[in-house]
């Protein structure tokens, strides 16, 4: 087995077992666990987000859970730097780490670096919020469509922070979006393997609704009140919350807004789903694999 740094990381859609298996991993291999969860930073989330509950952080060294407040903005940057910085300060003790999320973006800032953007006029981005609230979601895809059809058919158009992102470079630097992405970054000074989880599509989308149910016996639905005051903060646009904004304010009943949850977080999965496939570096197993298997891989590997 080399000493040569490596990164393990576990990817695959919201439900799918990645928490479990990042535990059982971070056991065997003695060695802590890194969060890429970009809504489990934030301490007033922890229902929502499905945060590892405190047996499971116990059971395992980890890092970026809950160390932010809702009321901070912390950027995908901010996240590659800090997670870089802990990284390096693990490898000391361990060549072998691990990194756990759904976040492919926030993934991808860790292992590969992030494309550089340059600086626009913050009046831009005021202005397209109020675009979005006043004129609503689809116009400001329909521009992006007109800027940037390759943004359009390739970020998250229903984000609304993403979104904004590819408007305001467009606008600002009279250039594509796209045209900033994919330039050379700078090298890693670890090694990743990378390890998939998934599930028929039946399966999938019967765990995420079994989870939704169980967030709102854990009391979801006393979370998003708190949060409800704070609605249009940046880490509140999340699935699982703005379908409860929205019965708050008496634009679903609460069944409706129950499987609102439910559907958005099938479509998410199936963005996950989306962009995870798109690399062809993961190993993919069944989430239900022998873990002794998926141990054995990774050690081959090393």
């Amino acid at each position: 087995m080399s000493q040569k740094n490596t990164l393990i990381t576990i990817v695959g859609a919201t439900a799918i077992g990645k928490t479990a298996l990042s535990i059982k991993l971070a056991q065997h291999f003695n060695c802590d666990i890194i969060s890429c969860d970009s809504r489990q930073f934030y301490k007033e989330m922890s229902i929502g987000t499905a945060v590892p509950d405190s047996e499971e952080l116990a059971s395992a060294p980890h890092h970026f859970i809950q160390n932010r407040s809702v009321f901070e903005d912390y950027s995908v940057g901010q996240f590659e730097k800090d997670a870089l910085k802990t990284l390096d300060e693990l490898f000391i003790k361990n060549p072998v780490q691990i990194m756990v999320g759904g976040s492919g973006l926030y993934v991808d800032a860790v292992l590969k670096g992030l494309d550089y953007f340059p600086d626009v006029d913050p009046k831009i981005r005021t202005n397209l919020t109020a675009e979005l609230e006043n004129k609503g979601i689809v116009h400001l895809q329909n521009q992006l469509r007109e800027l940037d059809i390759e943004a359009y058919n390739s970020i998250a158009i229903d984000n609304p922070h993403r979104l904004i992102r590819a408007l305001e470079i467009c606008i600002g630097t009279g250039k594509t979006y796209s045209s900033f992405k994919n330039k050379p970054k700078a090298p890693r000074n670890f090694q990743s393997i990378k390890i998939g989880l998934k599930a028929d599509r039946e399966i999938m989308y019967d765990r995420i609704n079994r989870r939704v149910d169980i967030m709102i016996e854990k009391g979801l639905m006393e979370e998003a009140k708190k949060l409800h005051p704070h609605k249009s903060l940046n880490a509140l646009q999340t699935v699982g919350y703005r379908e409860l904004f929205d019965y708050f304010e008496g634009n679903f009943t609460k069944e409706f807004a129950i499987e609102e949850i439910k559907k958005n977080s099938r479509r998410f999965a199936k963005r996950q789903g989306t962009w995870f496939r798109k690399d062809s570096n993961i190993l993919w197993f069944d989430f239900q694999e022998d873990v002794q298997n998926i141990i054995k891989t990774i050690e081959n590997k090393l």
